[in-house]
């Protein structure tokens, strides 16, 4: 494995946040120009990768290079736990001033040939039961390094992350023995996907408007989102317009107003009634807790928490 890995022995990781996500029900669609690695301490959930659907579950790692377009659906009952960190294989003097982890609509980043090194792995590994305690604790010392930011704490984390990433390949030879299967439309699943991620601002967006750009009925395009992921077209474009308010939000630079509009809501009465649906907090709630989280010391960063 090692040698199949042409710079593996120079990898030195820039961590850039470390989380831990408690979901009771997750959908959701991310594309993030970092490594992604994460661990299921608890649950079942399916995850679709370059149009390709693997089952994951307790004791398994995902490790999801920069760039590619992942789409997450929790399929048990008990909620979704995942360790996460994001990072960098290394430091790059540009790179490591980005806070932000999530790629935002239309962004266009192009991946330095040194962080794709990892890119041909398969995704999954299956943590042997010997070695989850281990993970468990390196996991929890990476995240209080990276909440309390003692002294040489960046160095540290280098040394964690590492750790973390062995265990993910030491751990690969067994994994490929329930390979993912290819998800059926995808092709036609991703343009849909790209088109509303494109036009989600419009009020006016419809099932007809997607199904013409990805060339397909109605119908048919109902079917393979309900059928592949587990979620209506309509629902799916809800969930984008609001993890843009979110991000519109923090940046705290337009009022709730505006950013309603910036989603494609026509009304402040139908974007306060969703985002309180959806996010279990009003917009005002929302920001309210992100500046109490950022006085306690723990800057949040995009995607789920």
């Amino acid at each position: 494995m090692e040698s199949s890995i042409n710079g593996i022995d120079q990898v030195s990781p820039f961590v850039r946040t470390v989380k831990i996500s408690e979901t009771q029900y997750l959908v959701g669609e991310w594309v993030d120009y970092d490594h992604v690695f994460t661990y299921i301490e608890q649950g079942e959930a399916e995850i679709i990768l370059d149009g390709i659907q693997y089952e994951i579950k307790a004791g398994d790692a995902i490790l999801i290079p920069p760039m590619k377009l992942h789409f997450i659906r929790s399929t048990s009952d008990e909620p979704l736990i995942q360790y996460i960190f994001h990072f960098d294989l290394f430091h790059w003097d540009d790179q490591s001033q980005w806070h932000e982890t999530g790629v935002y609509k239309g962004q266009n980043i192009e991946i330095k040939p040194e962080e794709e090194i990892l890119s041909a792995l398969y995704p999954i590994s299956h943590i042997h039961p010997a070695h989850r305690l281990e993970l468990y604790k390196r996991f929890h010392i990476l995240r209080q390094e990276f909440m309390n930011k003692r002294p040489y704490y960046r160095v540290f984390m280098k040394s964690l992350a590492l750790e973390l990433l062995i265990h993910f390949l030491r751990n690969q030879h067994s994994s490929q023995e329930g390979k993912g299967t290819k998800t059926k439309g995808w092709a036609s699943i991703e343009k849909a996907i790209l088109y509303i991620q494109q036009q989600f601002s419009d009020p006016h967006l419809n099932l007809e408007q997607i199904s013409r750009n990805a060339g397909l009925s109605t119908n048919h395009v109902s079917h393979l989102f309900k059928e592949q992921l587990g979620i209506t077209v309509y629902k799916y474009l809800t969930y984008v317009r609001m993890e843009e308010a979110k991000r519109r939000l923090l940046e705290n630079d337009l009022s709730i107003t505006q950013i309603s509009e910036k989603v494609g809501f026509t009304t402040i009465h139908a974007f306060s009634r969703t985002f309180k649906t959806i996010v279990g907090l009003t917009a005002s709630q929302f920001i309210e807790g992100y500046s109490n989280t950022v006085d306690n010391g723990v800057k949040p960063f995009s995607g789920e928490d």
